[in-house]
């Protein structure tokens, strides 16, 4: 399987594309019920909402269960899936690679307790040679506004911003003169159980908290392009794996 000529024309010039029901309900499921016991046990390694605030309390929120590949098959088999490779192959041109440093991640937004991921650019703390990374985002139920869908500022990939347009945690100001007009054009697509989004790394993006009563529960990896590798003992220069 692989992109017709215009959703592989959407992803390069909004970067981001949306693929409907690209994973059968029964897969989700399994993947699922794995993530849940993991969350209810708040194994580590783990990112809280507490550390992602900066809140100095006892109280821990699971945001993200980090380092998935390592936890369990049924989450190395989503991130290897054979079905999605030649499309990621597609889009970069080139032989995908498993990056595990960043993301590998499953994400949640819990009801009531979660807060808003501010306007940001995931390539902020990762070093590569350029920018040829794309994430694969896994709706494992519905999501939608009010149980924080991620939103996505078009073309945003292609803008090159100053350093006054984020904060000192390279959060995009939502406030800031420059960005309010741009933060204005920002697209959604609710999302079912399966839906997958592919979105550049450079590609603008947020989520506001969850005001429902059920968790929201996701599955998100990245993948580089063989060819852009990572810098030299940092962060990125990790654990990989060929999806060829």
């Amino acid at each position: 399987m692989t992109l017709d000529e215009n959703q592989l024309k959407e992803f390069h010039e909004n970067g981001f594309l949306v693929l409907k029901k690209f994973v059968n309900e029964v897969f989700c499921d399994a993947i699922l019920e794995k993530a849940k016991e993991h969350l209810l046990k708040k194994q580590a390694p783990i990112e809280s909402e507490q550390e992602y605030m900066n809140l100095d309390e006892n109280n821990i929120t699971v945001r993200r269960l980090r380092q998935v590949y390592d936890r369990e098959e049924v989450f190395r088999s989503w991130m290897t899936n054979e079905k999605i490779r030649p499309i990621l192959k597609q889009i970069l041109n080139d032989t995908p690679v498993l990056t595990l440093a960043h993301h590998n991640s499953i994400m949640t937004k819990l009801p009531k307790e979660s807060t808003r991921t501010y306007w940001h650019q995931d390539r902020r703390y990762w070093n590569f040679e350029n920018n040829d990374l794309v994430s694969v985002w896994l709706a494992l139920g519905d999501e939608n506004l009010k149980n924080g869908l991620l939103e996505f500022i078009p073309a945003s990939h292609k803008i090159t911003f100053e350093k006054e347009q984020f904060d000192e945690k390279s959060n995009f100001l939502d406030k800031h003169p420059k960005n309010i007009e741009l933060i204005k054009t920002r697209n959604h697509t609710n999302l079912e159980k399966g839906d997958v989004v592919l979105f550049h790394c450079k590609t603008l993006h947020h989520a506001n908290k969850n005001t429902t009563d059920t968790p929201k529960i996701s599955f998100v990896y990245t993948v580089r392009a063989a060819s852009n590798k990572p810098t030299n003992n940092t962060r990125s220069d990790f654990k990989e794996v060929i999806l060829d």
